[in-house]
C-alpha cells in the first residue's frame, strides 16, 4: 500500500514506521505524500484511535530531509515545499483529535525533529539524538521547528540549538522537556503502547477536547480560555460525559462510546 511506510493497526493503535533505513529514514516528497495519506485515514477511520510514529532500524527516527531535493529550489519553490508539508502533515498531526505519539528510536534531526515535535508528546530510546542543523546548509527549519522547539523547551535553549546546530542526547532532551520518557530501545514501543492504552480507556471526545484546548495556548487567532470554556460546556451534552459522571457516582468503571 505504501512505498516508504510500514503501517500496522493493533488494538486500535496505528503504528506508522518510516521505512527508509538505508537513507536513515530521511523525509522526501514520497514520505510527506504518504504521511498525508495515512492521516487522511487516521482522521476518517473510527477503528484508528491513536497513532505511534517511529522509524525503521536501530539508528534513526528521521535524520532530516532528503537534501538532494533541495538543490533545484529557489525562494518560491522552498516556500511552497515548506507550506505543503506543514499543511498536509505537520499541522494535521498537531491538530489531530486522536493522540499521536512519537517513539524516537535514534536520530531525530531537522525535519525528523520537527516531525517528532508535531506529535502530541514524545518518548525516546536512550540512543536518540535531537537537533535542528539547518544553519549548516545556510537554511532554517521549514516545518515548524523554530516555533515548536521554542514552545517546548523555551527560547534560550531553542535558539542555542537552532544557531549552533548542536545535537542533544535523550537524557538532555528529557531534562529540557522535549521528551516525556526515556527507555531502552527494546522497551520504547511497548512503553508507548502502554501509555496509549491508558489514554484509550478515557472518553475519546474528552481526549480530543484536551488536545484542542492545549493547542489553543499557541494559536494567536483564538483565546485559549474561551476555547476551554466552550469545549467544557459542549461535552456536557455528550453521552460519554453522562456515562462518566454516572459511573463515578455509582462507583463503577465507565463504558465510553465516543458519543
Amino acid at each position: 500500500m505504501y512505498q516508504t511506510l510500514l503501517v500496522s493497526l493493533e488494538e486500535h493503535i496505528l503504528t506508522v514506521t518510516i521505512n527508509r533505513a538505508d537513507k536513515l529514514n530521511a523525509l522526501n516528497k514520497s514520505v510527506i505524500g504518504e504521511l498525508g495519506k495515512v492521516f487522511d485515514d487516521v482522521y476518517s477511520n473510527p477503528d484508528i484511535k491513536a497513532v505511534i510514529l517511529t522509524g525503521s532500524g536501530p539508528k534513526s527516527f528521521v535524520a532530516g530531509a532528503d537534501i538532494s531535493e533541495f538543490s533545484s529550489l529557489d525562494a518560491k519553490g522552498g516556500e511552497a515545499l515548506a507550506r505543503h508539508g506543514q499543511e498536509t502533515v505537520f499541522d494535521r498531526i498537531e491538530r489531530c483529535p486522536k493522540p499521536v505519539v512519537a517513539a524516537v528510536n535514534g536520530f531525530a534531526l531537522g525535519g525528523g525533529c520537527e516531525l517528532a515535535m508535531a506529535c502530541h508528546f514524545r518518548l525516546a530510546s536512550a540512543t536518540a539524538r535531537f537537533g535542528q542543523p539547518e544553519v549548516n546548509l545556510g537554511l532554517i527549519p521549514g516545518y515548524g521547528g523554530t516555533q515548536r522547539l521554542t514552545q517546548l523547551i523555551g527560547k534560550g535553549r531553542a535558539i542555542e540549538m537552532l544557531l549552533s546546530a548542536n545535537m542533544i542526547d535523550a537524557a538532555t532532551a528529557h531534562q529540557y522537556g522535549l521528551v516525556n520518557h526515556v527507555t531502552t530501545a527494546e522497551e520504547l514501543l511497548p512503553t508507548t503502547k502502554t501509555i496509549l492504552q491508558t489514554i484509550l480507556s478515557k472518553a475519546p471526545l474528552a481526549v480530543a477536547g484536551c488536545i484542542e484546548a492545549a493547542n489553543a495556548v499557541y494559536d494567536e487567532k483564538v483565546n485559549g480560555y474561551d476555547t476551554e470554556i466552550r469545549l467544557f460546556g459542549e461535552l456536557f451534552d455528550t453521552a460519554d460525559a453522562k456515562e462518566g459522571i454516572a459511573a463515578f457516582l455509582e462507583k463503577r468503571k465507565a463504558a465510553f462510546q465516543a458519543k
